[in-house]
């Protein structure tokens, strides 16, 4: 009898425990969203929001479901392979990087073009964000199941809220580089010829821009690309300069000075400066258009949001400085 009320007892606390866990998965559930552009708004409103998919990714309920009936319910092709023999066709993602092998072609693209989260007109823009890839992706692993794919244009988008917060007035190219591709008939290879023209159109309507970012993330080890400063993790930055035309020694100039900046103000943030030249790589990168163009890459494919925006923040920090010397000679 005594042995009946114990488990009885275990048996409620359970159920209240259970009961908790599906309240709590239910109040997180309410809280997250699945679509880009919603998801960007609510991180820079809230820069802990990505906590709330890692909660329900890693969720107790979730896990006991999946190991006790071996189904995740997050992923509904799971049941199917599990009770119906039903196998989902394997497709192999070939990585690209800016710095290794430009063209590259990354052929299973599971990033999407995202949309400006935030479309207000911004009067005389000094700073300008570009992405010549602009699918190039962070790690999915969580967020792929909500529909979420943080990729280089989140990145860009997030740096620019981070710029028009300090003043540093910012925009970012939204024109569509896969569609201008498509329409024009021209592969990957054709990236920068692409982007080219979004940037001199740029250049004609902004004469006052003094600094152009073509913003990329690379496609080496977390290791190489991360780094942890005063207990923040930071996806680390990467310099590229491309040295096959007459002018590039003002390109070179530009980079030095940001990352001068950088290391004075976030040691060990930058991964310094790579100068490109040769076969197999572009070698200009557009930045024959203008002395202030620089390519950054942000992190690797590897690296998370938190990473990617505590990263966004450090470099605006580092922007705002160089813009204002600029301002100040």
């Amino acid at each position: 009898m005594k042995n009946k009320k114990i488990f009885h007892y275990i048996g409620n606390i359970i159920i209240i425990f259970l009961i908790i866990q599906v309240l709590n998965n239910i109040y997180i559930k309410v809280k997250l969203t699945n679509n880009n552009e919603e998801f960007i708004k609510l991180l820079l409103k809230d820069k802990n929001y990505y906590e709330l998919y890692i909660k329900d990714y890693n969720s107790i309920l979730n896990k006991t479901i999946k190991v006790i009936m071996n189904l995740d319910l997050k992923n509904p092709i799971n049941i199917l392979e599990n009770n119906f023999n039903y196998k989902k066709e394997q497709t192999v993602t070939v990585m690209y990087s800016t710095t290794d092998a430009d063209n590259k072609i990354d052929k299973n693209e599971n990033s999407k073009y995202i949309e400006d989260p935030k479309k207000e007109e911004i009067k005389d823009p000094i700073v300008y964000i570009y992405n010549t890839h602009q699918l190039e992706s962070y790690n999915k692993e969580i967020y792929e199941d909500y529909n979420i794919t943080p990729n280089v244009m989140m990145a860009s988008y997030i740096l620019r809220e981070n710029l028009n917060n300090k003043k540093i007035n910012t925009i970012v190219e939204t024109g569509n580089i896969k569609d201008f591709l498509n329409t024009n008939g021209w592969d990957y290879s054709y990236s920068y010829k692409a982007s080219r023209y979004y940037v001199k159109d740029a250049l004609e309507k902004y004469p006052n821009l003094k600094l152009i970012i073509d913003l990329h993330r690379d496609s080496v080890d977390k290791k190489t690309t991360s780094v942890t400063i005063n207990k923040k993790k930071y996806a680390k930055v990467l310099f590229v300069v491309g040295l096959e035309h007459k002018n590039y020694k003002q390109n070179l100039e530009t980079a030095t000075k940001l990352n001068d900046i950088i290391n004075k103000k976030y040691p060990n943030l930058s991964r310094g400066i790579l100068k490109k030249e040769g076969k197999y790589v572009n070698g200009i990168y557009n930045q024959d258009l203008n002395k202030n163009i620089v390519l950054i890459e942000f992190g690797g494919v590897e690296n998370n949001i938190e990473e990617v925006m505590n990263t966004s923040i450090a470099i605006s920090e580092v922007i705002k400085e160089y813009v204002e010397g600029q301002y100040e000679r």
